[in-house]
């Protein structure tokens, strides 16, 4: 793994929801660095914060106060459309229930971000290709998501996330709806990704044998980090 400049900064990060019951602070005052090439895992109970940090490290949500540096970016204050230019290009999704688009191929599905981008049609569809290649998946490109596993269509998700070639991959709990063998296969691709690449990635996961493939398990707990621990920090 190479590590460089960070890529992902956050500080004195707060989000607060307004409820009928009154103000939740959702986080508190958060600090957190992320390198360029690195590898972590968020962990956490639920309501522990952890997801609302991903949409904010996504530019899906804004925190209440603090600074949100994105790539050398102060995302903090962008408009909408700013933060969509900035997230199309600088980071892909994969979430738990794939959420592949049902009527359009695999190929097509791939090439959805790049539609976003105003990319030709023909362009597009030679790098979807591509990406589905690099996951295993390129002589499937004609087929619909139905027709295909639940394993494979989280390995289409990859290959969407990447198309636009990013320098970031968040996952939300990618292996959440995959059996036991299925999941270490997604998460090679994931390590291979990291290690040849260079793509830094985050992810949400619950299970401690998942988060062990990362180099760097950040805890969440109530809104805080509760701890931050890099492979080679541990006794």
């Amino acid at each position: 793994m190479a590590e460089g400049r960070p890529i992902i900064e956050v500080r004195s990060l707060v989000k607060n929801y307004h409820t009928d019951a009154g103000e939740l602070e959702v986080l508190k005052n958060l600090d957190i660095s992320v390198s360029q090439g690195e590898f972590v895992a968020l962990m956490g109970p639920s309501g522990s914060g952890k997801s609302t940090f991903m949409n904010i490290l996504g530019c899906l949500d804004k925190p209440t106060s603090g600074k949100y540096i994105l790539n050398g970016v102060d995302v903090s204050t962008m408009d909408k459309d700013g933060l969509s230019k900035l997230r199309n290009k600088t980071i892909g999704f994969v979430f738990q229930g794939f959420n592949l688009l049902p009527r359009i191929n695999l190929a097509d599905n791939v090439a959805l971000p790049l539609v976003y981008a105003d990319i030709p049609r023909e362009e597009r569809t030679k790098k979807a290709i591509e990406m589905l290649r690099l996951v295993g998946l390129d002589k499937f490109a004609d087929r619909m998501p139905n027709q295909i596993s639940g394993g494979q269509q989280q390995r289409v998700a990859i290959a969407r996330a990447l198309v636009n070639s990013p320098k970031i991959i968040l996952a939300d709990e990618p292996t959440g709806n995959l059996d036991t063998k299925t999941s270490l296969e997604i998460m090679d691709i994931f390590t291979n990704l990291n290690q040849n690449n260079n793509i830094t990635i985050v992810l949400v996961t619950h299970e401690y044998d998942i988060a062990e493939f990362a180099h760097r398990q950040i805890h969440f707990r109530d809104g805080i980090v509760e701890s931050d621990i890099t492979k080679g920090d541990k006794k």
